[in-house]
């Protein structure tokens, strides 16, 4: 039962040299693509891992949830409305926030550092609105 998973799953480990060797006990680049020493190296942490996965995966679960429930068009219908109200019409220098998109997602009633002081994006930008909208429109 992995679609009704409470806590992320442990992300696979890197493949290293001795699961990719060959019979010379090299590894096989033709087979296994291109050696990573950053990822044989880089060890990081599995509660790390799974603290930055807990919101997809308890969103998953909800909507697995309501599919079992209420059958393949709930959750087909929250999704879609979350990328009809996450196409932000507004300009794109000036703060926004997406009221809607926070009460579909259930995050209406939590307060993050970013709901009263600010991303910090807004607070490193300058106001250059007219190169904003170029940006924005590919100009």
């Amino acid at each position: 039962m992995d679609s009704l998973r409470i806590v992320p799953g442990r992300e696979t480990k890197p493949a290293t040299v001795q699961d990719t060797s060959n019979s010379f006990g090299l590894h096989d680049a033709l087979k296994y693509g291109p050696r990573s020493l950053a990822a044989e190296v880089t060890k990081t942490s599995t509660v790390r891992d799974r603290l930055e996965n807990w919101e997809a995966t308890q969103d998953n679960m909800k909507l697995q949830m309501q599919r079992q429930l209420f059958g393949l068009h709930m959750p087909m219908r929250i999704l879609m409305e979350r990328k009809i109200v996450s196409q932000n019409p507004h300009m794109p220098i000036l703060p926004q926030s997406n009221l809607h998109l926070d009460i579909l997602m259930g995050r209406d009633e939590v307060l993050d550092c970013a709901d009263f002081m600010g991303s910090a994006a807004e607070m490193v930008q300058p106001m250059d609105i007219h190169a904003d909208m170029e940006k924005k429109l590919r100009m």
